[in-house]
């Protein structure tokens, strides 16, 4: 990756740090006129700068809603004062993996400062209508939205125009993200549960096209909301919103590979959203087994073996097709 385009550095949240709401890192703002409650949500991994950068933005701009209410929530602040960019994975959490305890039983049993932290956002997650929540990933990759199984999560991508890929995925065997907690996880059946939320996966954490994406996908939230009107963000957010994407990609994914221990890799560089023609083509090695494609036409979902070791996700499987 040129230089030009890589800065993995992290912005100074101090002027945002105390929040407005009685806790830390969350800022909250009403509109005299009624509409959705959103909130969008940075740092859920203290190593993932991009929404921080974007939320930010969002404050030294001095956004408000129209219509509404927004909230912005820095996360895992504990996290990302170990942020060293140098060693950018070791301030992904402290204890465990905040994006891990999103369950009721989890968060009343304490213990780490993650579920403590969790403890503390769940009431302003609880009354969010909306959640649009910034990632960014180990390797360079184009960026994916994660609508977790929910259709309505789906039409909520394909609204937003952007990105090109979808990824409909199920929940992580680790736990339960902060995407499906609650009513946002809630299935469809309920008529009176409108709760959407999406996971973006913006690209590489230092790259400075995923703090591009970032924004565009703040700003679409807040188009798509109601929050803010299009004349409100070409004059508050100039220059956030990018074109749409060419088409749209959904990528079912039918299930992980989870990697025995360290010794996992891949038989290719591969960074992302590859399709494999043939099943039973060798995709890598597995404490020496070779792993296979299951099926033709295979995609790839953001491989990596940066955080290999026994029992974590290196790649997931998916279908693809066209929205």
């Amino acid at each position: 990756m040129p230089p030009s385009t890589f800065d993995l550095s992290a912005p100074d949240l101090s002027a945002w740090r105390a929040g407005n709401t009685g806790t830390e890192g969350v800022w909250r703002f009403e509109a005299d006129a009624a509409g959705r409650h959103v909130m969008i949500s940075a740092l859920v991994h203290g190593n993932e700068v991009c929404g921080a950068w974007a939320l930010k933005g969002l404050l030294d701009a001095g956004v408000r809603p129209q219509r509404g209410s927004l909230t912005l929530a820095f996360c895992n602040l504990e996290a990302f004062d170990r942020f060293d960019p140098a060693d950018h994975d070791a301030s992904r959490f402290v204890d465990e993996d905040l994006n891990r305890q999103w369950s009721a039983d989890r968060i009343a049993e304490g213990g780490t400062r993650e579920r403590r932290r969790a403890a503390a956002l769940q009431p302003h997650l609880a009354q969010a209508d909306w959640l649009l929540d910034l990632h960014s990933m180990h390797e360079p990759s184009p960026p994916l939205t994660l609508t977790g199984p929910l259709p309505r999560n789906l039409a909520l991508a394909r609204q937003l125009r952007s990105p090109e890929h979808v990824v409909i995925d199920a929940g992580h065997q680790d736990g339960v993200r902060m995407r499906d907690f609650g009513r946002f996880g809630a299935p469809d059946a309920d008529p009176t549960n409108d709760a959407l939320a999406l996971l973006v996966e913006c690209g590489f954490h230092g790259a400075l096209a995923s703090r591009t994406v970032a924004q565009d996908q703040c700003a679409r939230i807040l188009r798509a909301a109601g929050t803010l009107d299009e004349a409100a963000i070409a004059q508050q957010l100039a220059g956030w919103l990018q074109p749409d994407a060419p088409r749209q990609w959904a990528l079912d994914v039918t299930g992980p590979v989870v990697a025995r221990s360290a010794d996992f890799r891949f038989a290719q560089p591969f960074t992302g959203l590859e399709v494999i023609a043939q099943a039973g083509t060798v995709i890598g090695w597995n404490d020496g087994e070779p792993v296979t494609a299951p099926y033709d036409d295979c995609v790839l979902v953001m491989p990596s073996t940066r955080q290999a070791r026994a029992g974590v996700t290196v790649v997931r499987y998916a279908h693809r097709r066209a929205l």
